[in-house]
């Protein structure tokens, strides 16, 4: 199928493209596994090698970050913001924090994932707006993995399902904090091998006697009091936050991410990822953030955002619970 679309490409192109823009294309292709109809075949490669000549033009200059190929490259923006981001601001309305910082010290870097048995593996939300819920998850996940020594993956499709009622949407958005807020009211979220996650919102079909972890407590941290953010995550464990992702980002390869045109307040905030530590690269301080766009995005489905300025927006909405 491929092959013959293929061949019918190179004699029937509309496009101004090299050769070499076709080669690139077709390799990606077979890489991800694409099958596009012959009017798709042109529109796709026209996309991708506009997205590879400006990942090419990033990473030529002189960036803390380094930009590339990925599943996403045959996607405008707005495309991809409208399967993988929220499509509706949420409000972040748990702001004033109920966090109270230890006295300190705090570890110059920690990362989670070394520390032990804590993190789960990354996931894939795929064409669902649903990252509130892989943030959420792997936050509640890590909490009951320090508390109890026991790392067991929950359902994401529960609260895809489930949590309407706590200010979430399914598949167009939600916040951890709602989440972590529904999970403690409703007494319990599932494993995720008994309540699998489809990428679509369906029927509440919530077991309570399978309930596998609980909440006991939601701790939001001060909006934009982002030294809170490493207190919790130095002295206690990993963080769910929110943050705006702009189009450079959908393109990340690896480094430490900044924008100059993300903004930084609750209200643009699209995306919900897992803060599982932080350190300092080249002199810049960073958050270690586990994603929810499979292992193949990013570093093994990970990226690093610089750490002490509110990037994107990243220390407007975070929040982690108590079990």
């Amino acid at each position: 199928m491929i092959l013959l679309v293929f061949a019918l490409a190179s004699v029937t192109s509309a496009f101004p493209l090299s050769e070499q823009d076709e080669f690139h294309f077709k390799s990606w292709m077979v890489q991800h596994n694409k099958v596009y109809n012959m009017q798709e075949y042109h529109q796709r490669l026209q996309i991708f090698t506009e997205n590879k000549q400006r990942i090419d033009k990033h990473n030529e200059g002189n960036h803390s970050f380094t930009m590339a190929l990925n599943q996403f490259s045959d996607m405008t923006f707005g495309e991809f913001r409208k399967s993988f981001l929220w499509s509706e601001p949420q409000n972040c309305s748990a702001t004033k924090g109920n966090y109270v910082s230890s006295n300190g010290p705090h570890p110059d870097s920690i990362d989670w994932r070394k520390k032990g048995n804590y993190v789960t593996d990354v996931k894939n939300q795929g064409g669902c707006g649903s990252c509130w819920t892989f943030s959420t998850t792997g936050c509640l996940e890590s909490v009951t993995a320090i508390a109890t020594g026991k790392l067991v993956p929950l359902a994401e499709q529960q609260l895809v399902d489930c949590a309407q009622d706590f200010n979430n949407h399914g598949c167009n958005g939600g916040l951890p904090s709602q989440a972590f807020e529904y999970i403690m009211y409703n007494k319990g979220l599932m494993r995720e091998q008994d309540y699998p996650y489809k990428a679509v919102e369906g029927k509440c079909t919530y077991i309570p006697h399978l309930a596998a972890a609980f909440v006991k407590e939601v701790m939001n941290i001060t909006a934009y009091n982002e030294m809170e953010m490493v207190d919790a995550v130095g002295t206690r464990n990993p963080v769910s936050f929110a943050f705006e992702v702009t189009p450079d980002f959908m393109s990340y390869h690896k480094g430490v991410y900044t924008s100059t045109k993300c903004h930084d307040t609750t209200d643009k905030v699209n995306h919900a990822v897992l803060a599982v530590g932080y350190g300092q690269e080249n002199g810049t301080p960073y958050w270690i953030v586990k994603n929810s766009w499979g292992s193949g995005w990013g570093m093994d489905g990970y990226f690093f955002i610089e750490r002490g300025k509110n990037m994107c927006g990243l220390a407007a909405c975070s929040s982690f619970p108590v079990v």
